[in-house]
């Protein structure tokens, strides 16, 4: 790929980057305009699978989306130019804020403010917590594995992805003879 394919990729996701606001679905009519209908690197079937796609994946979609549509159309340095396209509007921005936001965190009323977003993010953490453990923790084996589980990661002694695979094995060696079990037992009535 030359320098001004890149330059043209890159500058056509800026663009998108720049004017999206909302997420990943406002990008839609961006892409419909700059990607499909002006440059043709992409149809409309394609993006929707990648909508669909960057739904099951982690990250943002619009940053995924960006890449499938770079690496499709131009490979792997395609997707590295409409990624780096994609994020760098708000990269830009993020950091013209946060140079501006040192200067206001001085401000008592500032730091009071942010104080209070810390207490009520804390406060919404904790309550998502509460619900999960409601629906997670059903027996005592799981209540014990969940207590297990966060003193083991809190004190640093297991890593969280460890930990979830070891919680899927454990699920599926405890509730799996359990649910044959109560299976047996409703057909047998």
């Amino acid at each position: 790929m030359d320098a001004k394919t890149f330059r043209e990729i890159f500058t056509t996701f800026a663009k998108v980057g720049m004017l999206t606001f909302g997420g990943g679905y406002a990008m839609l009519p961006l892409l419909q305009k700059d990607v499909i209908e002006g440059k043709g690197w992409a149809t409309e079937e394609e993006v929707m699978d990648y909508y669909a796609i960057s739904q099951c994946q982690p990250g943002m979609m619009f940053v995924t989306i960006s890449s499938y549509i770079g690496y499709n159309r131009f490979g792997t340095m395609g997707a590295v130019a409409a990624t780096a396209g994609v994020v760098t509007p708000s990269v830009v921005i993020i950091m013209i804020l946060a140079a501006f936001l040192r200067e206001f965190l001085t401000y008592p009323l500032v730091e009071q403010a942010f104080a209070a977003v810390r207490i009520a993010a804390a406060a919404l953490v904790i309550s998502a917590v509460v619900k999960l453990v409601k629906k997670g923790v059903k027996d005592i084996p799981a209540l014990v594995l969940c207590v297990v589980g966060f003193l083991l990661c809190a004190f640093g002694v297991i890593g969280v992805v460890p930990l979830i695979l070891l919680s899927a094995v454990d699920g599926i060696l405890l509730h799996t003879p359990q649910r044959r079990a109560a299976k047996a037992e409703e057909v047998g009535k």
